[in-house]
């Protein structure tokens, strides 16, 4: 489904992504962990055609993104849903109209037949009743399933979810947690998410990737993750102070 290979990235004289080789089966869920700062974020938007690498593949359904117009990327991004990092809602738009802003852009659907998907959506996410509220009125669990649901509302076939659980306590964490794993299995997506929660990568993820100084350094299932041998998998994820990357930081 996504195939990213030899992706190469800087910014001015930083390079931030190294080499990149990443697969994606159709329908699974990929995990990419990783330090702040380590280039996840700049994965993703290569992932969705927001940035151009300075060379390498980005290849979804077989297609390579990396040479699209703007237009053709348009077009490829209606399949795309995504979950922003702090849910990312218009202040200034009711719940409704954030939940279906691609709706009323991409389609010609009324308001109220909008405002009827719109209300699916929220349902799924296991909301109800908030179609007119602010996001100021919501708490950031709320706006987290907000953000879901309008990352769901034009049936995309793969889902991106940028740090899902930050900001949120460890149980309402849990709970998108558990929402992710169940959009999953009802729509039949293809997910990537990026996080350093490790909690939340164990749970949600088919298997995990691990980036590091630009590269991918190991790709495993949560137990084998949690199983690793590489002394920086195992640094990053039992959250030690003293080990290799401390050393190289």
């Amino acid at each position: 489904m996504i195939k990213v290979v030899d992706l190469y990235k800087s910014f001015g004289n930083k390079p931030v992504l190294r080499g990149v080789n990443l697969h994606i089966e159709k329908g699974e869920s990929m995990v990419v962990i990783g330090g702040s700062g380590c280039g996840k974020s700049v994965l993703m938007k290569h992932v969705i055609g927001l940035l151009k690498a300075d060379s390498g593949e980005v290849l979804i359904e077989g297609e390579d993104i990396t040479h699209m117009s703007e237009k053709q990327l348009s077009r490829l991004r209606k399949n795309f849903g995504m979950l922003f990092q702090l849910a990312a809602l218009f202040d200034s738009m009711y719940v409704w109209e954030n939940v279906g802003f691609s709706l009323i852009e991409h389609t010609d659907l009324s308001e109220k037949e909008i405002r009827e998907l719109v209300a699916q959506k929220l349902e799924m996410v296991g909301l109800s009743g908030v179609e007119d509220l602010k996001p100021a009125e919501l708490s950031g669990g709320m706006k987290k399933r907000v953000g879901l649901a309008r990352a769901i509302a034009m049936e995309p076939r793969i889902l991106l979810y940028d740090e899902p659980t930050t900001g949120l306590d460890p149980i309402m964490a849990d709970a998108i947690n558990d929402l992710i794993i169940d959009m999953q299995r009802k729509l039949q997506v293809t997910s990537l998410a990026i996080t350093h929660d490790m909690v939340s990568a164990y749970k949600i993820a088919d298997r995990i990737a691990m980036l590091y100084e630009g590269k991918i350094i190991e790709v495993g299932t949560p137990d084998e993750i949690k199983n690793t041998a590489n002394p920086i998998v195992k640094q990053f994820i039992t959250g030690s102070a003293v080990g290799p990357i401390t050393a190289k930081g």
